[in-house]
């Protein structure tokens, strides 16, 4: 529709100098209507979802007690969740919109699955150390073997030292042949490509569900039969880094390719080589998402029992030599331990059981400080000048 004269002479008017105002037409804007429900409840929302699940924890108990025969804690707690998922969605068909409706739906679906699994974990911590507190009250059982002491002795004499160091060398050493190995995949997997790469990748999936048993029966039968390497705490490290060589391939794959792709183009403008890329930028920049793959593959190798039962033996007194015999270690003592029957045995299982997880605590929290993520922008300006006096060196 054509302007009228009115309205196309201020337009065309001269402006004075300094002024940024333009001239525009009244048109009527309505403002955005918020969408209720969605998004940050508000108090009247909180008390009726609070109320909403009182009401369907007095319902599943009037059902559970009187109605139904379904005694104990776990129906009772089954029962409530059904209810409370029932409520909310007839309380939210009341008052919302089917958008809502879902929304509180699948935001209950998914508290009550974190619920659970926190409940779990929590339940079997407790329940670990409920069981061996009480040998955990004597310095001895950490600074003491269990050579001459019997399965009836009390807590007084004997511990778990030879374990615990045991568990560590056969880690350690595990680590120190993985992380290359594994690192070095995932780099071949994600910088190189091509036809093999994806042949590495698939068998590389393949092995991350391999059984424990087979990686000790592999071990067992190259190094012990084949070699003739006695039973020792090397060949048990060895078995553990079959089971953590494809965990930690897999995750550090994962997360290099996760890593921009403009940072290495920047890179190779500079005109720095493909290695010199991925040693200064690529791998610095995945460092938090490499430990966390260090930390699946340690949770996986440091409870196998199958592994170690097959290649290193049980001892019960101190070994540090991995290449000297047999050596003991944490989940080889516990499942060891817990065979005797005797109480007294049982209590020291639970205990050496209780060290572990803390011993698992202790290296995640050394491997998450070490990969502490940083400033991410001035590192990488610095390591992409680092590389242009590099660059013109080797010309």
């Amino acid at each position: 529709m054509a302007l009228l004269a009115s309205e196309v002479e201020p337009i065309l008017a001269p402006q004075p100098r300094g002024t940024t105002e333009i001239p525009h037409r009244d048109v009527d804007v309505e403002p955005p209507v918020p969408r209720p429900g969605l998004g940050k409840p508000t108090a009247e929302e909180r008390a009726l979802r609070w109320s909403v699940w009182l009401a369907a924890g007095a319902l599943a108990w009037l059902i559970t007690t009187r109605l139904v025969p379904l005694t104990g804690l776990p129906w009772l707690v089954i029962v409530w969740f059904a209810c409370g998922l029932l409520m909310t969605a007839v309380t939210s068909a009341m008052t919302a919109r089917r958008v809502d409706l879902v929304d509180r739906l699948m935001e209950s679906v998914i508290t009550g699955a974190a619920v659970l699994v926190a409940v779990a974990l929590i339940s079997t911590i407790g329940f670990v150390v409920h069981r061996g507190w009480e040998p955990l009250l004597h310095w001895n059982f950490f600074t003491e073997d269990m050579a001459g002491v019997g399965p009836r002795d009390p807590f007084t004499s004997g511990g778990v030292l030879h374990a615990i160091m045991g568990s560590l060398i056969q880690i350690g050493i595990a680590v120190a042949v993985t992380v290359p190995l594994g690192i070095g995949t995932a780099v071949f997997m994600t910088e190189i490509g091509g036809r093999f790469a994806r042949i590495v990748r698939t068998v590389v999936e393949a092995m991350t569900a391999l059984p424990s048993i087979v990686a000790g029966l592999f071990i067992y039968t190259v190094l012990i039969v084949a070699l003739g390497i006695p039973k020792s705490g090397i060949a048990a490290a060895m078995a553990l880094s079959v089971m953590m060589l494809p965990i930690i391939a897999r995750a550090a794959d994962v997360v290099l390719r996760v890593v921009p792709g403009n940072l290495r183009e920047a890179s190779l403008a500079l005109g720095a080589s493909r290695w010199r890329t991925v040693w200064h930028v690529v791998l610095p920049t995945a460092r938090p998402g490499l430990a966390t793959a260090l930390i699946l593959g340690i949770a996986r190798g440091i409870g196998e029992t199958s592994p170690v039962l097959l290649t290193s033996g049980a001892a019960s007194f101190l070994v540090l030599n991995p290449t000297d015999g047999v050596m003991n270690s944490l989940p080889l003592y516990i499942f060891s331990t817990v065979r005797s029957g005797e109480p007294m045995a049982e209590a020291r299982a639970f205990a050496a059981a209780t060290v572990l997880l803390g011993l698992v605590l202790a290296l995640f929290v050394i491997a998450r400080l070490i990969a502490r993520p940083r400033s991410n922008k001035p590192r990488l300006r610095h390591r992409l000048r680092r590389l242009v006096p590099t660059v013109w060196r080797n010309r």
